[in-house]
């Protein structure tokens, strides 16, 4: 049972345009014992609410907690409004500033003539007013129009939770259409999956089962059809699907026969929820994604280019100042970067991508002779991850950020602050990483920037793809109509490394028996499935001895599940690295213990915290239930610096990081890397995600498993080709209109 709160509001701290409030409130009652304390004294409370006033009476449902950053408040999951009873606070409701007009001698009037529960006989017949001596029709109308509007958003939340939808997501609806909630609900609650992306279809299909809509009905079709296509597309990175696939997935989805699809169709698309595109179908916003995103290529390829002079000696200058010497494809690439409007620097580990980075920095800085806070200001380094976006600032010194920050997401909004309204005055944009990126992040960036700006987007495609939409680098460099340097010479190798030469191995699919070989910076271990376990333990139990801790090691595997997999060999290797010990406190969660100094991997975004999916931490300390505030078992996880607070409501949102999985380690690099290998990972094994795995170590690759399940890898191509037509439409721009 939730603790709860009665009492009154007294005034904001913090509100967002979704109702989320930070605020002070009175208690004068409690059902928990930890705030019988603060009865009679204010405190801060949080959570979803929509009108607060301060003549009124709430009760608030939740918990009292001990936030690490903002101290004791307390976090409301739900609330009830107390409607005025009794003469005295009925006399000061309708005096109140809710009611224009009525001042404190009528408002005594109404509640002497009415009684205690004026109110409530108002709402149910209002010609009791009436009744009231010098009350005029003109007021009466006006009190009970207001009452009524006050009631009705009360009424329509209160219909939303029992519907099943949470504080957040009925306040969520009920901004969204005011008054005409309860009309949506009667008449096609399906709507609401239309219009807000942040409620969870599931939740809205099993409220439209409770108010008894057929399985069939023709509105219920519709709203599945359109959830299934953004659930295929985002599940599997395809910008558009065929009409086939569609109808079987919606099919199997609805578990009963439907015939009427072209109907369907047609009012999706008339809606402009969807675009049918010949024999290509469309979400709306990913078939704009892609056509902003060839209108802005072609304005920045079409645009002069304005050579700089004396280029190749300002190169010499550069080298001798960093005393180095770059090479031609190299030299190639940084003085393309300064002269061109847009280019795309791909290349493999060790063909000096970050080296060429830093050089386009300097250089452009000198070349426009600006000091540090002028370049800055008209400079851009990005990448899609916080730790990409570290490395660019450590190899170039200077500010670097991911697009999300650059682009000032609001999570409220669910909308970027810069925008084609709002664009950046940045002059020169550097995106790294850009194999990680989707449509519609790219989509966003390209808005978000003002006309004549220049770009350089660096990666390798031959690295996993982004989990959203679409196959970007790849396409933008297989469409052969903007500049491309590729790097192929190996910057960093010599004869006793192998990692960079495994990389291009598996990139080329020929892979030597050099693979079995020994050499500094790499091993392949070879033994059975059976003994992975066991010799993985000992191996790291070793790589201890040498002085090896969870920062500077990383092991990546391709599954979760089975004897190999990482949720069973995390269990190991925590006992492992982070034994039990009489000091360490820990808290049983399911059928994973958490113990104090354990390796933390971040599961979700939380941008209230500054967390994000995949950031790796370490638990800091625990506390107990008998020793915190909230009474809760608290788990508190030290990410670089960060410290974030977790409560067992919070557990899901992370698992130990000792072991993770390869697709979680895009965008970062680790001084060593042991890697697993077994044939019982056969349906995940394949080319592009063992050579992000390879590539993820910077010093010293360790394999460990079958030599056959690694071979067998390296000749599997067979990865999902996700549908594009990018390259399509980018050809086409160009080819018409040049």
């Amino acid at each position: 049972m939730d603790s709860y709160i009665k009492g009154n509001f007294r005034r904001s701290i913090f509100k967002s345009d979704k109702g989320y409030v930070i605020g002070l409130f009175k208690v004068r009652e409690t059902n928990d014992e930890i705030l019988e304390e603060y009865i009679n004294q204010t405190i801060t409370f949080t959570g979803y609410f929509h009108e607060l006033n301060e003549d009124d009476t709430y009760i608030l449902y939740g918990e009292a907690v001990n936030h690490p950053r903002y101290g004791f408040q307390f976090q409301s999951n739900r609330y009830e409004r107390i409607k005025p009873t009794g003469k005295e606070a009925v006399i000061e409701f309708l005096s109140s500033d809710l009611f224009p007009g009525v001042g404190e001698k009528l408002a005594k009037s109404i509640a002497e003539t009415l009684g205690d529960n004026a109110l409530d006989k108002i709402l149910d017949d209002e010609s009791c007013l009436y009744l009231v001596p010098k009350l005029t029709e003109n007021k009466i109308k006006k009190i009970v129009n207001t009452l009524k509007k006050y009631e009705e958003s009360h009424q329509t939340i209160s219909k939303l939770i029992d519907l099943g939808f949470t504080m957040r997501e009925a306040l969520s609806i009920y901004n969204e259409y005011k008054s005409n909630t309860m009309k949506i609900i009667d008449s096609n609650i399906y709507q609401f999956s239309y219009n807000l992306s942040d409620i969870p279809f599931l939740k809205i299909d099993k409220a439209a089962n409770m108010l008894e809509i057929d399985a069939a009905d023709d509105r219920r079709v519709k709203a599945v059809t359109l959830y299934i296509m953004k659930k295929l597309i985002y599940q599997n990175g395809d910008s558009y699907l065929s009409k086939d696939v569609i109808i079987q997935n919606v099919n199997k989805f609805l578990k009963i026969s439907y015939d009427n699809y072209d109907e369907v169709f047609k009012e999706l698309e008339e809606a402009d929820y969807i675009v049918i595109d010949g024999e290509d179908y469309y979400l709306e916003e990913i078939w704009k994604a892609e056509v902003n995103i060839v209108d802005r290529l072609y304005d920045m390829a079409s645009r002069p280019i304005v050579k700089k002079k004396n280029l190749d000696s300002l190169l010499e200058e550069l080298e001798k100042v960093n005393s180095m010497n770059y090479n031609d494809e190299q030299k190639k690439a940084i003085k393309k970067a300064i002269d061109d409007n847009i280019l795309i620097i791909t290349g493999g580990p060790g063909t000096g991508k970050t080296t060429i980075i830093k050089a386009i920095t300097e250089l452009y800085q000198h070349i426009n002779k600006l000091d540090y806070d002028e370049f800055t200001e008209r400079l851009a380094l990005l990448a899609p991850t916080g730790r990409a976006s570290k490395r660019m600032s450590e190899s170039t010194f200077l500010p670097a950020s991911t697009i999300h920050r650059f682009l000032k997401w609001n999570k409220e909004t669910g909308e970027f602050m810069i925008n084609e309204e709002n664009k950046s005055k940045v002059d020169l944009v550097i995106v790294d990483e850009v194999s990680m990126i989707d449509i519609n992040l790219f989509d966003s960036l390209l808005k978000g920037l003002k006309r004549g700006v220049k770009m350089i987007l660096v990666g390798d495609y031959d690295q996993l793809p982004s989990v959203g939409p679409g196959n970007l680098l790849k396409d933008l460099i297989c469409s052969d109509v903007i500049d491309v340097v590729h790097l192929k010479h190996l910057y960093r190798q010599d004869e006793h490394s192998y990692i960079t030469t495994l990389a291009y191995e598996i990139k080329d699919g020929e892979l030597s028996n050099k693979f079995l070989n020994s050499y500094n910076d790499y091993t392949f271990l070879k033994c059975s499935a059976n003994h992975i376990k066991s010799n993985l333990v000992r191996l790291c139990e070793k790589v201890i001895e040498k002085g090896y801790d969870y920062k500077r090691l990383q092991i990546l595997a391709p599954m979760y599940k089975g004897e190999n997999g990482i949720d069973t060999l995390n269990k190991e290797l925590q006992d492992i690295f982070n034994p039990k010990t009489a000091g360490k406190r820990e808290i049983k969660s399911g059928n994973v213990i958490f113990r104090e100094n354990d390796k933390i991997l971040q599961l979700v975004n939380m941008p209230d915290e500054n967390v994000f999916n995949g950031d790796i931490g370490v638990i800091k300390y625990i506390k107990y239930g008998n020793t915190s505030k909230s009474k809760k078992d608290e788990i508190y996880v030290d990410f670089d610096g960060n410290l974030v607070k977790y409560t067992p409501k919070d557990f899901v949102k992370i698992k130990h990081g000792f072991i993770i999985s390869i697709h979680k380690s895009q965008g970062s690099e680790f001084e060593m890397v042991i890697m697993p290998m077994a044939n019982s990972y056969k349906r995940m094994l394949y080319k592009k995600l063992v050579y992000t795995g390879v590539t993820r170590a910077k010093r010293k690759l360790i394999i460990i498993g079958e030599p056959d399940a690694f071979a067998m890898s390296v000749q599997n191509n067979h990865e999902y080709i996700r549908n594009s037509k990018l390259i399509e439409k980018i050809k086409y721009k160009f080819e018409n209109i040049s």
